[in-house]
Formats: C-alpha cells, structure tokens, sequence
C-alpha cells in the first residue's frame, strides 16, 4: 500500500512540478504528517525531492528528473485506453495522434498489461448524440481546436438567435454535449459560450493571449448550463397529476425540470396528485411543456396557463373533430 501512495506522489510531483502537503494528503487521502514521513522516504531512497517554503511553497522533483511508467494496476491501464475513445478524438483531427499515442503507451506497459491493452475498444463505444439525433461536423472545429491549443485569438462570423454578429474571441476550452460542440470563449472580460455548428466563418490570428490561470473549464460548464436551464424555465406551474402523469412525469420530463419538480405525498380519492413544476418563458413554452401528458395533467395555477390549455385543447377538438366529419 506504502509503495503504490510512493509512486502515486512521485508521479503527481512529476505531473504538477510543486504539490503542497495538503494536496497530496487529500489526494492519497492520508495525514499530513504521513504525506511528510513519505518524502522523508523518498529522500533517503535518493530521490531528488525538495521542499520550497512560504505561502506559496510546496515538494517539487529535481529539474529534469523523471519517473518512468510502471506500478500501473490493470484498472489504471484500463482507465487510460477507455479515455483514447475514438469519436471526439477523430472530430478534433486527433486520432492520428491518438493511435500513435496508444502504440507508445502499449510499449512501455509492463509485459503482463499488454495482452489486455486493447479490451477497452473492444467493449466500449462512444455514441455522444442524443437519441434519434445526429452528431454535428463542424467544418471550423479542427481550426478552433488548433487555436485553442495554441492559445491564440479567432475571429469568428456567428449566426446568433437574432442576427450574425463578428467577435475576436480567445479561446478557452471545446465541449461536447449531445452530440453538438460549444465553445467557451473570452470576449473582452467575458466569457461566452458558442456553439461551434453555428459559426459561419473562423479566422485563426497570430495574436496569442494569456489563459485565465482561475479559469476551469468543467466548472464553467457545469455553472453555464445551469444558467441556461433555470433562464429557459423561470416560472412555475402548480399542475394535477394522475397515477400515470406522475410516472409520465420521470420519464419526459428534462433532468432540470424533474429534479425541481415538487409532487405532494398526499393522493386524492382518485389517486392524483399536485405538482409545482417549472415551466418556460412564455404561455406557448408551458403549454407545449404540459400538453404532452395529455388528458394526465390537468394546469391549476396560474390561471392564464389554465386559459391557455384550454384554448389550445378546444383548438386541438375542432380540429380533429372537423377531420373527422370529412372523412
């Protein structure tokens, strides 16, 4: 156990170059104090590890000392090839890279790893789009991708809601997210999202900019896209459920709205139940929301939702109803 939290501190100093004591206790979590009993051991196996003091200070390893690859469990093996899944890879112009990258990866495994190296793509496939949607191929994404990698500025022609707009914008990070990939751009002292299938003409510049050291790409994300969902559904509705609309309920219903969604305990005589669901922006976003439960949902506030439904549903029987007589 020693050994492995050994080689697990020598290969994190060797990723991150200074560590501090805390952040290695977390991330083998140990005691501080067992962290330190470590390095002493690993100084005196004659490993170059030094300490550098104040606020800012932490371990750090030798300049130019290295820890080959070895002590890799077979689930760590598996871990690093499930993470060469070929999709986004071959999207962003990396699959060469990617496929040579393994090759290498391979030969430096230890000689019992390697039979089960490529198992990993044996049983698991990627499928980033939702169903019954398609994955979208940016013809921009690979000159972004480059650009981002270099950390160097774009200027981009963008088809936004309303109108094209131009914006020189320094990118930070590429997502994909159901099948489609967003940019998370600075603008000025802003950050703003695109989404990548959207931007009409890309332009890599030569002028390079200095990424955000604060800036974390997976916590941006996680925070943008809560923004959006609660944008997109500001309002409330306090609806009646039956039996089959509340189970309707967890299988149509957005992660966001579901997980907002309050249903009483309490059923009537005929086994429904209230619900406070959030809704959308406008009557024709709720409606079309709750319109989907047909006859097991019945709107009770706010009233001009209520109204709304109504019309909708009067609208929907002549329609049918008209249909009907014809035919």
């Amino acid at each position: 156990m020693r050994a492995s939290r050994l080689l697990s501190i020598l290969t994190t100093l060797q990723a991150k170059g200074q560590v501090t004591a805390p952040e290695l206790a977390e991330a083998c979590e140990v005691s501080v104090r067992t962290i330190y009993r470590d390095i002493d051991a690993l100084s005196a196996a004659g490993i170059p590890v030094y300490a550098e003091r104040g606020a800012e200070g932490g371990f750090r390893l030798l300049d130019g000392y290295r820890v080959r690859l070895n002590g890799l469990s077979p689930a760590e093996t598996d871990a690093l090839f499930m993470a060469g899944l070929p999709g986004p890879a071959a999207a962003l112009g990396l699959d060469g890279a990617m496929s040579a990258a393994q090759t290498k990866l391979v030969a430096a495994l230890p000689q019992g790893l390697r039979a089960n190296a490529g198992r990993m793509q044996a049983r698991f496939h990627l499928d980033a789009p939702g169903w019954f949607g398609e994955s979208e191929e940016p013809p921009h994404l690979r000159a972004i991708a480059d650009a981002l990698l270099r950390d160097v500025r774009v200027d981009i022609r963008y088809q936004a809601w309303r109108s094209e707009k131009r914006r020189r914008v320094a990118p930070l990070g590429l997502v994909l997210k159901g099948g489609s990939w967003y940019l998370a751009g600075g603008v000025e002292r802003n950050v703003r999202t695109y989404r990548v299938a959207r931007i009409l003409d890309c332009a890599v510049t030569d002028e390079s900019f200095a990424r955000p050291d604060d800036f974390d790409l997976a916590a941006y994300w996680r925070a943008a896209t809560e923004r959006l969902e609660a944008e997109l559904h500001p309002n409330n509705a306090t609806v009646r459920l039956s039996p089959l609309g509340v189970r309707l309920m967890e299988v149509w219903s957005q992660p966001y709205v579901r997980a907002r969604t309050r249903v009483s305990d309490e059923a009537d005589a005929e086994g429904w139940r209230i619900a406070v669901i959030p809704t959308g922006t406008t009557l024709w976003h709720a409606a079309g929301e709750l319109l989907r439960f047909g006859p097991e949902a019945e709107v009770l506030d706010p009233p001009e939702l209520r109204a709304k439904m109504a019309e909708l549903a009067e609208a929907m029987a002549k329609r049918y109803g008209a249909s009907a007589t014809t035919m």
